[in-house]
């Protein structure tokens, strides 16, 4: 039985990609920093593991690998989506806040990768890092930006690494996508071009990527909505 964990998981992509792969039969772990959410959505999806585990603190990515591990037995992929954004830029922004956006936006996954590989290698498994079209274009002073610019690095530094290794690397970069991520400036804007992408539909992308044949990799995937530059 395949065993995923997905940082971020208790609501957006992460819970979206979450149910899909348990509609297939997958063993799912989620990781999530609000335990209220969290509980919401173990509550409605009882066969998935639910840890309360912030991902730019390396001892509770560590922990969460480890109590994955525990419950099911292996680990075959990971899916590193936790991630927010400040909603600022160098101009007016507030570096305490970007040190938090990047720890959980650059350190967690890179610590995801760090703590799971010896199990990701047994299993011939699969690495899912959830990027932005953020991270593949340039855009003025967007601090956030740049730490999808390093996940960008980050997924292709990690395939060379591991590739001998058996083991799969895909970087997923999604444009606008409805989700929480803009909660904290009141929702997201009404007037976009082209509209945004949902949750499942990003989902959907990881999960093909996920369920691949063995021996075939899917390195990157950027997704926009049509009509829309970002």
């Amino acid at each position: 039985m395949t065993v995923t964990l997905i940082t971020g998981g208790s609501a957006g992509i992460g819970a979206a990609t979450a149910r899909q792969l348990l509609a297939l039969g997958h063993h799912v772990a989620v990781t999530g920093r609000r335990a209220d959410k969290l509980d919401r959505f173990g509550s409605e999806h009882p066969a998935a593991l639910t840890l309360v585990s912030d991902s730019g603190v390396p001892a509770e990515v560590r922990a969460a690998v480890d109590s994955t591990v525990a419950k099911f037995g292996r680990l075959d992929n990971i899916v590193a989506n936790a991630g927010y954004a400040t909603h600022d830029g160098l101009d007016d922004g507030d570096p305490e806040a970007w040190r938090d956006m990047v720890l959980t936006n650059v350190l967690g996954p890179a610590t995801l990768i760090r703590t799971a590989l010896p199990h990701l290698t047994a299993a011939r498994g699969r690495i899912v890092l959830v990027g932005s079209v953020a991270g593949v274009l340039h855009s003025p002073g967007n601090v956030y930006g740049a730490t999808k610019w390093a996940l960008t690095g980050l997924a292709g530094n990690t395939r060379m690494l591991v590739t001998d290794q058996g083991v799969g690397v895909t970087l997923v970069s999604p444009g606008g996508t409805e989700t929480d991520f803009f909660e904290p400036i009141g929702g997201a804007p009404a007037d976009r071009p082209g509209g945004y992408l949902t949750a499942d539909q990003v989902a959907g992308a990881i999960v093909w990527a996920l369920t691949q044949p063995e021996g075939v990799d899917i390195s990157t995937i950027t997704m926009r909505r049509i009509g829309s530059r970002w």
